[in-house]
């Protein structure tokens, strides 16, 4: 995969990048919406994104200045044929350093297979990838069952990355659309089962991860950008 990055024109141009674009490129979706939501907001994070992370208000949070943002950052993972797609993946600093913010995106749709239906009928190289995320995330136990795959993989891609880039800070945010939070049950299991405490609309710290410091958090999308339709650009 390339990391020659070209500045985008409008929402439209994220389309190409999806693994599925004629399926997920929708009105409503989550990929519309995000590219809609990140677009308008310029060269800052979306409002709702700046809220979390200084809800933290941890010293290594604030101030930040948004630095780069790529749509469908991929991320390469041991036992796998396919890379790990991140909707967003920004890089952001202040006077204490960098961070990686890796952004999932959701409106109705959920968190993947749990732990539990992957291992019941594993892939070729799934018991690798699965040893290999939980290395990542320095887990010494293995997670339950009822845990989404996809919330294991997308926070190993946000500490992967902040590794890549000297990062002191990898973040792993939902950003929800969903009027009614679909799926947030999904994630409070998995922050609970890192040992985290979530906060609805905020970063929180899990303090059993370092070098990268880890946090994970959910904020609640504007609503308006679910309404817009990128398709008549392309």
């Amino acid at each position: 995969m390339k990391r020659i990055v070209v500045p985008t024109k409008s929402g439209a141009d994220w389309k190409r990048l999806l693994a599925k674009p004629d399926l997920h490129w929708k009105p409503g979706k989550s990929a519309m919406s995000v590219a809609a939501s990140w677009e308008a907001a310029g060269d800052r994070f979306p409002s709702e994104v700046s809220t979390a992370l200084a809800a933290s208000k941890d010293p290594d949070l604030a101030n930040l200045e948004l630095l780069l943002a790529v749509p469908e950052w991929e991320v390469e993972l041991p036992g796998a044929v396919t890379t790990s797609h991140t909707d967003v993946m920004a890089l952001a600093g202040n006077v204490r350093g960098l961070i990686a913010v890796a952004v999932e995106a959701k409106v109705d749709e959920e968190f993947g297979p749990t732990l539990g239906e992957k291992r019941a009928a594993p892939s070729s190289g799934q018991a690798e990838r699965l040893k290999y995320l939980h290395e990542v995330l320095q887990l010494e136990e293995p997670l339950p069952d009822p845990i989404r795959y996809q919330l294991l993989h997308r926070t190993a891609s946000a500490i992967l990355t902040a590794q890549l880039f000297h990062a002191q800070v990898a973040i792993m945010l939902v950003q929800s659309f969903s009027p009614v939070e679909r799926w947030r049950d999904d994630f409070l299991m998995f922050s609970q089962a890192l040992g985290a405490l979530p906060v609805s609309d905020a970063v929180v710290p899990v303090h059993r991860h370092n070098a990268p410091r880890l946090f994970v958090g959910w904020c609640t999308g504007d609503q308006r950008f679910r309404e817009v339709d990128l398709r008549a650009a392309v």
